[in-house]
């Protein structure tokens, strides 16, 4: 593997990783990780709150990232060979 491939790889791998926390993260039906850190940084008027709308664009960007660099290897690597 070229040294290029090893980042991509781990890269993939940490988004990937990043991607499964930030979901987790996400607060469902006003409990979770989210609401916990900062129950009281919401705003009831606002909808959501500050953090949320943060850990939204985090998730988003992160799973750009995560579907970018699969496709990267589907062309890379096009019918599932290794070499």
């Amino acid at each position: 593997m070229t040294a290029l491939l090893v980042i991509l790889t781990i890269l993939w791998f940490l988004s990937g990783i990043a991607l499964v926390i930030l979901i987790l993260m996400h607060s469902g039906k006003g409990t979770g990780v989210s609401e916990m850190i900062a129950g009281s940084m919401y705003s009831s008027t606002g909808g959501t709150g500050t953090i949320e709308k943060n850990l939204d664009k985090l998730t988003v960007i992160c799973a750009i990232i995560f579907v970018a660099l699969l496709l990267v290897f589907m062309l890379i690597f096009p019918l599932g060979s290794i070499g």
